[in-house]
């Protein structure tokens, strides 16, 4: 063997490879992703581009030792090298020679590694008789194996034909079986070129019998499935034979029948059910129209078609579970006993839909939980946001694969019950594609006039839902497309006041975090002061979820302290809060303190309650351009563009002689520029500011305003008052300007509040001037 090789020994970088083998005289490409083999491949191309290349025994190996490479490789050059996006390197490289590791030596960068390296000299082989019979027995296995593996092209044949060196044979054809490792490794380290072709030989004799076994089987199966063809065809001749002779037999498999018919379904969805199940009886057994149909009628039976909760509405009950359950809400409170005292003397529930609509956090969802519990009617609900393919409502054809039906229809079927308390959660959030519009399909769903006879797609059978309690939540109405807004009452759910949220925050949150967090009720106190200033401090929202986490991030904290500590209680207090909560969010401390020239603040409603805009106006020398910024919405732009134009047609009694409009550029800004705003309610704030800049006379800072301008100067009402009037009390500001037709809204303010504040009701806007002016 060793006079065709000539042995040397060599040092040269090794990357371990994972799951590929590289015989010489073969041309392939890999991917290199861990550091030491990038290192590796890095110290290969600063010298000649040589590098021993040899194959993991485990690929799932991260940091190979040498226990575990195999210590025969290819000593392979490097052709070609690509940076890919992920970081890793594409390397092309060409198989020169055998090797085989004599020792190890690992620095801190790369592997080096010395081998003896065999160079095959093909013309000191020797070609007696039984090396030309091992060639020709390979090259018939070769033809054999093609001709077996449709995968393999005939191309494959001619590359093998054209090899005349016999020690290049086997190194040619094995990259192109897919062997076993131990295969691999045994072709590669076997040197002699004889013995080598043996053991092709014997490798590509095993392929061919696992080959002529797949194929065996293939026959099989195919003839089966032929076989199959050949019965549903007959079956089918059958079935129109039996139908001309009027034979067919109109009982289908009796499990579904039994159950359709103890439905009770009304005549026609029950002839359209059991036609489906007849079909079971010519269906064959493999189609996979049958498991549509099994499916189809096994939706059928789970929808509860008769099945009621035993609702008996008691007020009484009603009113204590809403109490127990949430704090004020008086008027939604009412409003829903009102609405249950009429279904109990009607004995129906169809009537209006609810819709709560409000900021988050204020209870909504919770409300209606408690709905249930004091009608003592199972609860489901549907979060609709982000919806926007109508077949959540209506379901799929079953014609389409993966069919099933629409939300409602598999809710109703988890409630197991055909009255539950339905919640439709953030109906607001509705959208709309190709796919279709979801909000007409819960037009249906939601008119009481109609929803009787509601048909899901899937089901194909109408389903009465007249016994549903459908109740909805939104932020707000704006989103609410006109109809579905015309079938729904709308129950508005206000901000909480600061003594609202103190009383929540100590009957509800703080009892439920500590039980949440394994403490007891002795083990932690937090008192009065502390309590209002996390509310005052640390969360600014008009509901009580925010306040809710941070009670539980002390709660938290707390406990730490009494496990890591081994303490028996924790006092919280106003001296140590900030040890807890970290420093305090001063909420005021961005409100301007003095009387200032060009600024005002104003209120503004938003989907997570009242907000206080500063909203500022200058004046700078130009040629009478106007700059309106803040991310401001289009409505509120027209605002501005009143205010401008009514303060020029009345510029002498305000006191502006100079023509500001021609020799003076106007810029109106609105703080927090990333925060979209819009509506028209800040019309007198920015007229106020910027006569204020025009005349140099400060605005009080004492003061908050919200109405919109005409251009005759009158000053129009608003909505949004209860949530703008809390958010001028949370900011410390008690003199509040309102349009005088929002009087009569101050009465949902509650008295503690009312008392505090000082409102001044106008009709124009010359009496906001004279008001807030310095």
């Amino acid at each position: 063997m060793e006079e065709y090789y000539e042995i040397s020994t060599k040092s040269l970088p090794m990357i371990p490879l994972r799951g590929v083998w590289v015989f010489p005289q073969t041309v392939l490409h890999f991917d290199v992703g861990r550091e030491l083999s990038l290192e590796a491949l890095d110290e290969s191309l600063k010298n000649d581009s040589e590098i021993f290349l040899t194959t993991q025994k485990d690929i799932y190996v991260e940091e190979p030792t040498s226990e575990d490479y195999y210590n025969t490789g290819t000593i392979a050059t490097i052709k070609q090298t690509l940076k890919l996006p992920n970081g890793h390197t594409r390397v092309l490289v060409e198989g020169l020679h055998r090797a085989v590791i004599r020792n190890n030596s690992e620095d801190n960068s790369f592997l080096t590694i010395e081998v003896d390296e065999y160079r095959y000299q093909p013309e000191k082989l020797s070609m007696d008789d039984k090396m030309q019979a091992a060639i020709r027995l390979v090259f018939d296995d070769c033809s054999e194996y093609i001709a077996l593996d449709k995968k393999l092209s005939p191309e494959m044949m001619l590359a093998v034909l054209d090899i005349e060196d016999p020690g290049r044979l086997t190194d040619i054809i094995a990259p192109y079986l897919n062997l076993k490792d131990e295969d691999n490794f045994d072709l590669l380290r076997t040197f002699d070129v004889y013995e080598r072709l043996v053991k092709m030989h014997s490798i590509l004799q095993k392929e061919i019998g696992l080959l002529k076994i797949e194929e065996k089987i293939n026959r099989k199966v195919n003839k089966e499935i032929n076989e199959n063809q050949k019965q549903y065809y007959l079956r089918e001749q059958l079935n129109v034979i039996r139908k001309e002779l009027g034979e067919f037999s109109d009982d289908a498999p009796e499990d579904y029948v039994d159950k359709i018919k103890a439905l009770k379904l009304p005549e026609d969805s029950e002839k359209h059910v059991l036609k489906e199940a007849r079909r079971l009886e010519t269906v064959s057994p493999g189609s996979a129209e049958l498991n549509v149909i099994q499916n189809y009628l096994d939706h059928i039976l789970d929808i509860p078609w008769n099945k009621r909760s035993n609702s008996n509405i008691d007020i009484k009950y009603a009113r204590k579970t809403l109490e127990e359950g949430h704090y004020g809400l008086m008027d939604v409170k009412e409003r829903i006993l009102e609405f249950l005292a009429v279904q109990k003397l009607t004995d129906s529930l169809k009537g209006p839909i609810l819709c709560f609509v409000g900021p988050p956090g204020v209870g909504k969802t919770s409300v209606a939980k408690s709905i249930a519990e004091a009608t003592k009617r199972e609860f489901v609900s549907m979060r609709l946001g982000g919806v926007r393919d109508e077949a959540e409502i209506r379901g799929h054809r079953k014609t389409y694969i993966g069919a099933m039906p629409g939300r409602i229809i598999t809710l109703i079927e988890k409630a197991e019950t055909m009255n539950p308390v339905f919640l439709l959660d953030e109906i607001d959030k509705l959208a709309s594609d190709f796919r279709g519009d979801p909000a007409s399909a819960l037009l249906e769903v939601l008119d009481p006039a109609q929803n009787d006879e509601f048909t899901d797609n899937f089901i194909e059978i109408p389903v009465d839902l007249s016994d549903v309690l459908f109740i909805t939540t939104a932020n707000s109405t704006d989103t609410i497309p006109a109809a579905l807004l015309d079938r729904m009452e709308i129950i508005d759910i206000s901000s909480y006041t600061d003594e609202e949220k103190y009383k929540i925050a100590v009957q509800y949150l703080i009892p439920r975090q500590i039980k949440e967090h394994g403490l007891k009720d002795e083990q932690i106190h937090i008192t009065r002061d502390a309590i209002k200033m996390i509310i005052n401090n640390y969360t600014i929202e008009a509901g009580v979820r925010n306040l809710e986490r941070t009670i539980g991030k002390l709660v938290r904290k707390a406990a730490v302290k009494i496990v890591e500590d081994d303490r028996k209680k924790i006092h919280v207090n106003v001296a140590n809060l900030e040890q807890y909560l970290g420093k305090k969010r001063i909420l005021d401390d961005r409100l301007i303190k003095e009387d200032t020239v060009g600024v005002c603040n104003g209120l503004a409603w938003t989907q997570v309650g009242g907000v206080i805009l500063e909203i500022e106006a200058n004046v700078m020398k130009g040629n009478g351009k106007i700059q309106l910024t803040g991310k401001l919405g289009d409505v509120m732009k027209e605002s501005a563009m009143a205010a401008i134009s009514y303060i020029r047609s009345n510029q002498q009694q305000l006191g502006i002689d100079k023509e500001f409009h021609k020799e003076e550029d106007i810029h109106i800004h609105v703080p927090e520029g990333a925060v979209p705003k819009d509506g028209p309610s800040a019309g007198i704030t920015m007229t106020t500011a910027l006569v204020s800049r025009l005349t140099g006379r400060k605005v009080r800072h004492d003061i908050a305003m919200t109405g919109e301008i005409t251009l005759s100067g009158r000053v129009l009402p608003i909505g949004g008052v209860k949530e703008k009037v809390l958010a001028a009390n949370r900011y410390d500001i008690h003199n509040i300007i309102l349009p005088m037709e929002n009087k009569k809204d101050i009465e949902d303010i509650p008295n503690n509040i009312k008392r505090k504040l000082n409102f001044k009701f106008v009709k124009n806007i010359d009496e906001v001037l004279q008001y807030a002016l310095v």
